[in-house]
């Protein structure tokens, strides 16, 4: 069984599937991946060069892999920066497709639209594309905070406004939720909290705050992978959460520590399976 990661590319950095490839290999999966755009760089950086490839050739890539009878065997599928809605509406054509052979496959929709601070850098009509299209069929969402505030129509300010939002976004039941960099008016100084949301109840997990001049790129990206991934392995999202927040921390103390821009997930590549700090969730509300 495999993971098909259909996202961004760079040539240089790690954000997309440049993000998510290595730390799913490094956890044992196979990873397929099709890239929707390719990128010199990210455009953290200001300025970059290449293209978004056209529906067509995703299309192409995904029927070359379903001829070798590679799509119909793939356990989830992860999909990321997006490009346009017409790439969205080809990945979601993907995923039933897939769903057809494995009505059991998990699709982990990180909803890649926009920050804190950067706003919306997407073209605009990705966000209703995503609200309209890729959530109702989403086993998995990890927003960051932005992008469920956008997601939902309003502010979220506090612990009880994550559950309720989450609530109001789930499509269905067995949904499962994480914000990441989630901030809320009343959290302690120095912290960074994700806040998940599932049937069982909802959760929230901290880990401290590390003041980087410019943060790197692409947590979210390497985030949504290590979740989906451990996920798949312990079938247990609480686990899974700990496990990714900690690898996450791992790699971002070290990539501080270097005084360096672009995550070091090569040469902090340990933390990935065994990262020296262990964070754990606390369960908030049944």
């Amino acid at each position: 069984m495999g993971i098909l990661s259909i996202q961004s590319h760079v040539v240089y950095g790690y954000v997309g599937n440049r993000a998510a490839t290595f730390p799913l290999q490094r956890l044992g999966h196979e990873v397929y991946t099709i890239n929707t755009v390719q990128f010199s760089n990210h455009t953290g950086y200001g300025k970059w060069r290449g293209e978004i490839f056209s529906p067509e050739h995703i299309a192409e890539l995904a029927q070359g892999l379903a001829d070798l009878g590679v799509l119909l065997e793939c356990q989830a599928v992860l999909s990321g920066y997006l490009g346009k809605p017409e790439i969205g509406h080809e990945v979601l054509r993907i995923v039933q497709t897939c769903r057809q052979a494995n009505p059991k496959l998990t699709y982990l929709c990180d909803p890649v639209m926009g920050d804190v601070g950067r706003g919306i850098f997407v073209d605009s009509q990705i966000p209703a594309f995503i609200k309209a299209h890729a959530v109702p069929q989403a086993s998995i969402l990890t927003p960051n905070h932005f992008e469920m505030e956008l997601l939902v129509g309003h502010s979220i300010q506090s612990l009880e406004e994550a559950r309720l939002a989450c609530i109001n976004l789930r499509s269905h039941s067995q949904q499962i939720i994480v914000i990441t960099s989630f901030k809320r008016e009343d959290a302690p100084p120095n912290i960074l909290e994700m806040f998940l949301s599932t049937l069982e109840g909802c959760f929230l997990i901290t880990t401290p705050y590390l003041d980087f001049p410019k943060p790197p790129n692409g947590t979210g990206d390497l985030f949504s992978a290590l979740f989906l991934g451990h996920y798949l392995q312990q079938n247990d999202p609480v686990s899974a959460l700990e496990l990714s927040a900690s690898s996450i921390y791992g790699i971002l103390a070290f990539t501080f520590s270097q005084k360096l821009r672009e995550m070091q997930i090569i040469k902090a590549q340990a933390e990935l399976v065994q990262p020296k700090h262990k964070f754990k969730c606390q369960k908030l509300f049944n």
